[in-house]
């Protein structure tokens, strides 16, 4: 960190609760204490959240354990598995390539990707696949390791798709699909033809300095990483919208089909599995990492060149299929664009030009450009609501203190 970190942290070291450890820059005070009464009231286990507003980090705090059976303590740099909140990060990596040219964002799908017309689907754009509107939410076989590690066996597989329902009509959460069908279609326009996770990692995080992964390297010490706690299904029955938790436990349900694949990110003994790119769901990374990186998109993108009319697009409204925003799989109203999450629906974050995703347990991370905050939470301990109460809570806090 820069030296006025430092000194900032010295001057504003959190002391009000042993749990926790970091700084808060005066004026932010709020934030530090949501964060701390989680850990009073027993809602975490382990955690961290930052928040950069204007380009610089006010609050940077972490607190818990990360290993409940051995009582290893959540650490500076601990990294965890946000799930869903991947969806984000694949989302700015998509815009800085469409920003550098790569592709538009209305333009049609199988213009970049000719194997795609398959099934009637060359009318399909960009934009409705990276909104959720494609009906491509599950795959024909199910992805096991050597499938998604075979690129383009991969390819084949997801280009021979054929759509539940024609583009535009419905919208349905592609809650694994996405990722691949992002990777491919950059893999195929990228000059250097790299994977989403590739292209994240050499454009994104080693210009920033994040410290963030999708596809984890063999290198990261299992100390570096949070295990994760699930919540029980009884406790997600209670706690989701009914229709949602019926889907849950319907083995059949459209829900359990987008979710094909998620297992595949847990390994016992070594937490979470490496070199296995699931850019939907399997980011592993720092809530700073997070937050910074929203952060550049937040204020304009200037260290990564990203054109103006890009940003323009990610703070647009969502646009709606023909059937309104009631989405399929997760049998909410919930808002996508451009492989983000809007404010609206289900989702209460920000004002209308704020772009983010969460992830299943609580992880949850935007951008806000209008006050040009970049916004990051990760817990440890999963939470069984959509909009997870900790974040919930977080966030107010953090618009009360600007």
């Amino acid at each position: 960190m820069s030296t006025a970190i430092e000194t900032l942290r010295g001057q504003s070291e959190t002391t009000q609760a042993p749990a926790i450890s970091g700084f808060v820059k005066p004026g932010f005070e709020k934030v530090r204490d949501a964060f701390a009464a989680h850990f009073e009231r027993g809602e975490e286990l382990g955690a961290a959240c930052c928040i950069f507003h204007r380009g610089e980090m006010v609050l940077d705090l972490w607190g818990g354990v990360r290993d409940k059976a051995t009582g290893a303590l959540w650490e500076e740099n601990t990294m965890a598995l946000v799930h869903s909140a991947s969806k984000g990060v694949a989302g700015l990596t998509m815009a800085l390539a469409s920003s550098r040219g790569l592709f538009d964002y209305d333009e049609r799908v199988s213009r970049y990707w000719p194997q795609f017309r398959q099934f009637r689907k060359q009318g399909i754009t960009v934009r409705q696949l990276l909104s959720h509107q494609a009906g491509l939410y599950a795959l024909d076989v199910k992805p096991d390791k050597e499938l998604v590690r075979d690129l383009d066996r991969l390819g084949v597989v997801l280009a021979r798709q054929k759509p539940e329902w024609r583009a535009g009509d419905f919208q349905a959460y592609h809650g694994i699909t996405l990722g691949f069908y992002e990777s491919e279609l950059l893999r195929r326009l990228d000059p250097q033809h790299r994977s989403l996770g590739q292209y994240f990692r050499d454009e994104l995080a080693r210009p920033l300095g994040l410290e963030f992964h999708i596809g984890l390297p063999e290198d990261v010490p299992d100390a570096r990483l949070s295990r994760l706690y699930r919540f029980g299904m009884l406790s997600a029955l209670f706690s989701l919208p009914f229709a949602l938790a019926v889907a849950a436990i319907n083995p059949r349900s459209k829900l359990r089909r987008c979710l094909e694949g998620s297992q595949l990110l847990e390994q016992s003994d070594r937490i979470f599995q490496r070199r296995l790119e699931l850019p939907s769901v399997g980011g592993v990374g720092t809530a700073r990492a997070l937050a910074k990186l929203y952060s550049e998109f937040a204020t304009g993108g200037r260290a990564l060149g990203l054109r103006k009319e890009i940003l323009e697009k990610l703070m647009a409204p969502a646009i709606p299929p023909a059937h309104g925003f009631k989405d399929e799989c997760l049998k909410v109203e919930v808002q996508f664009s451009l492989g983000f999450a809007k404010p609206g629906g289900s989702n209460s974050f920000g004002p209308p030009t704020s772009f983010g995703a969460q992830g299943t347990g609580g992880s949850f991370a935007f951008a806000d450009p209008d006050a040009q905050l970049g916004f990051a939470y990760v817990p440890n301990r999963m939470g069984a609501r959509l909009d997870d109460p900790r974040a919930h809570a977080l966030r107010e806090a953090m618009y009360r203190s600007i």
